[in-house]
């Protein structure tokens, strides 16, 4: 029994539009990597956790500053996921703020707050490198 070459190519077409929505895509090696959802966007800390957060958060304050300072430190990634220059804690404490709906002056309080704390995250990052063999880099506050 032959399958009629029309059938086929539907068939064949439909296997590739399930193969590519269930397609993964790896960022990291060794990292278990799955594209986001619709409507979110994935980040990880600096010690490695992977937080899939709603595109919502993307004009929150505490969002901006934490990317900006991403930038600052890490550059702009072409390869590879956004890395923030917290921890997983930072990060779960942060989220928590922005899903409790807390004050807006709490907020624009932990983003003074980030900001003051740049050049000691800069300075530590900086000492890693040093022990690395590269330069040290010197923050003015």
């Amino acid at each position: 029994m032959m399958i009629n070459p029309k059938k086929l190519i539907k068939l064949a077409r439909k296997w590739r539009r399930v193969a590519t929505l269930q397609r993964k895509r790896i960022l990291l090696p060794g990292l278990n990597t799955a594209v986001a959802d619709k409507g979110h966007f994935v980040v990880y800390t600096a010690d490695q956790r992977r937080f899939v957060l709603p595109i919502s958060y993307l004009s929150n304050q505490v969002f901006q500053e934490l990317l900006r300072m991403s930038v600052e430190e890490f550059g702009l990634p072409t390869k590879g996921p956004i890395t923030l220059p917290c921890d997983a804690i930072f990060m779960e404490y942060a989220v928590s703020l922005i899903q409790g709906c807390v004050d807006r002056h709490l907020q624009e309080a932990l983003v003074v707050s980030i900001a003051s704390s740049r050049c000691s995250l800069i300075l530590s990052h900086s000492l890693h490198h040093r022990q690395t063999n590269q330069p040290l880099v010197v923050c003015s506050c």
